[in-house]
């Protein structure tokens, strides 16, 4: 079985920071706007190369979604820089009718998202965020997995013209993808053949369904494990594949089940090829403040909780 190496723990912010001070250099119509959370998002570097591009618009979020539509007019391309609770569920009516409506070429980046925000509790988490964006007509959703996926989404979504939300986080995370690899938008990633189950995880939760993969593989369950880093538009044509060989699917993801990773997921199947499902997600509640470690063991997001949802639905194959 292929095994994937942990290089070192990194946070998925800083992949974005990276990423956006590469852009800085390379693309002179990338511009950063930020709710003054500019250390928090790793932009410093940005706003000290290029300070005639780097805007600071306060605690008006609001205000920041208007201003990067208006940019795109006259060819800019706007990176937004805050909290995921803050880039969403409190500029909703900001993105709908400025951004997503209008198709402005707004990049919409969003950190501290999901549960492992940790100490900071409910108001600052947010588990219902990709329902929300992913319901948007023309928005891409993209979720990462470690610090070098999310820098070379960051690169990626330059090139795309149209509205997108890229969703990381705060915590140091294992990094295990290549370093300055590819990133394909809407283009699952194989990470592991498999042929008694497929697991479909994206974002934080793709270590730990590695992690539960080699567990599995040494009680003999053979697990195929897909990286869904591209939310929307979704990869049907990876899930079906797996699933014509595997027979059943576990999805996991750092958020809802409701709207979440798992819904899409259970539509493609439900449409084109009924398959024993089980989810890894939070079951229609709020977060609360702890260690994100304590929390994604809680709320069963994590390895343990894979390996057991596996073992729940081979059962019903």
């Amino acid at each position: 079985m292929k095994t994937y190496t942990n290089t070192g723990n990194k946070d998925t912010r800083s992949g974005f920071g990276a990423g956006l001070t590469e852009l800085g250099k390379t693309n002179e119509n990338v511009v950063a706007l930020c709710a003054d959370l500019t250390g928090s998002l790793k932009m410093d570097e940005f706003k000290a190369n290029h300070p005639e591009r780097f805007f600071q618009i306060g605690i008006a979020e609001a205000n920041m979604i208007g201003i990067a539509a208006g940019m795109t007019i006259g060819g800019k391309i706007p990176f937004t820089g805050t909290f995921a609770n803050f880039s969403t569920g409190r500029v909703y009516d900001q993105i709908r009718q400025s951004v997503a409506y209008s198709d402005k070429n707004v990049k919409i980046c969003a950190s501290h998202a999901g549960v492992t925000l940790g100490e900071d509790g409910a108001t600052h988490q947010i588990l219902e965020d990709i329902g929300l964006m992913k319901m948007l007509p023309g928005m891409t959703v993209i979720n990462t997995c470690d610090y070098n996926q999310t820098k070379a989404a960051t690169l990626a979504i330059a090139k795309h013209h149209g509205p997108v939300y890229l969703r990381f986080g705060r915590p140091k995370v294992a990094n295990f993808t290549p370093e300055d690899g590819d990133f394909e938008i809407g283009k699952a990633v194989k990470l592991i053949d498999g042929n008694d189950v497929t697991i479909v995880a994206t974002g934080h939760l793709v270590w730990e369904a590695l992690e539960a993969s080699k567990v599995l593989h040494e009680q003999g369950i053979s697990a195929e494990v897909i990286n869904i880093h591209t939310i929307k538009p979704l990869d049907e044509t990876a899930i079906l594949q797996s699933v014509s060989k595997t027979g059943c699917i576990v999805t996991a993801e750092e958020h809802n089940y409701l709207g979440g990773l798992g819904e899409s997921v259970s539509r493609v199947l439900a449409l084109h090829n009924p398959t024993p499902q089980e989810f890894i997600a939070t079951n229609d509640t709020f977060g609360e403040s702890g260690t994100p470690a304590q929390l994604m063991e809680k709320y069963g997001l994590n390895s343990s909780a894979i390996q057991q949802a596996v073992k729940n639905v081979l059962k019903r194959k």
